[in-house]
């Protein structure tokens, strides 16, 4: 609490689980890199104003994490204007699950990103990587976008629920776009099922975004783009009282 340094970091671990813990006021709060082993748990855990500045402001970061049973799951995650620099909510950067068992990040409630106008809510394949599975999530007013796609192959974006109001900061609720075109392919996406409620810094309705250079993404169409949904998809209390 109240420190410059990352809440948790695990450095060439394996079969880590972090659970039910109550993180607040850390340059990030959970930073796992150069993990070969797999075996990395984050659930059932809270997360309270991130100070970042970046490269740090994650509640969660994996760099390098590579391997079977690496999950993010069941979450609380908050940031509030004004007591938090906030980056991404949760960034899978040059990580690799495997087709068995891919990095899945599912079921986090995630409210608040902003001021930065490059950090949002979970960001796949940042730097590329491969097999990540994004899907029952909920999300509001995130930051500057949703959730993205940002490289990589074989990645999944399903079943999520997004919404952000007009902000000065705000961009885009889903976006596909190979940032990494000299590193990396960008192949095999899949966003499907997923509903969205996003308008952008010059209020207009602004759901998603398909760069193009990461074609085909499979079931693009099959998504509600113009869902009708709110801030009430998170309670209005996300953290727990006892703790704040």
């Amino acid at each position: 609490m109240n420190s410059k340094a990352v809440g948790i970091y695990l450095y060439r671990c394996k079969n880590i689980i972090i659970d039910h813990n109550y993180i607040t006021k850390v340059s990030t709060g959970v930073y796992v890199q150069q993990t070969n082993g797999g075996g990395i748990a984050i659930e059932n855990n809270q997360f309270l104003n991130m100070l970042g500045p970046l490269p740090r402001g994650q509640f969660v970061q994996f760099n390098n994490v590579n391997g079977p049973g690496c999950i993010i799951a069941n979450n609380a995650c908050e940031n509030i204007i004004g007591e938090s620099y906030a980056e991404d909510a949760i960034s899978l950067y040059s990580s690799n699950g495997t087709a068995a068992s891919p990095i899945t990040v599912k079921n986090n409630r995630i409210r608040g990103g902003g001021p930065s106008k490059t950090g949002g809510g979970i960001a796949l394949g940042d730097a590329g990587g491969s097999h990540q599975l994004v899907e029952n999530n909920l999300l509001v007013n995130p930051g500057q976008y949703g959730i993205g796609v940002a490289g990589g192959t074989d990645m999944q974006i399903l079943n999520n629920k997004i919404y952000a109001k007009r902000a000065t900061f705000t961009n885009v609720g889903i976006s596909v776009w190979n940032q990494y075109t000299s590193i990396s392919a960008c192949a095999m996406i899949v966003v499907h099922g997923n509903e969205v409620n996003w308008t952008n810094a010059k209020g207009e309705l602004n759901p998603a975004w398909n760069s193009g250079n990461c074609d085909p993404v499979i079931g693009w169409n099959d998504n509600n783009w113009n869902a009708k949904i709110d801030f009430t998809i998170l309670p209005r209390v996300l953290i727990s009282d006892a703790i704040r």
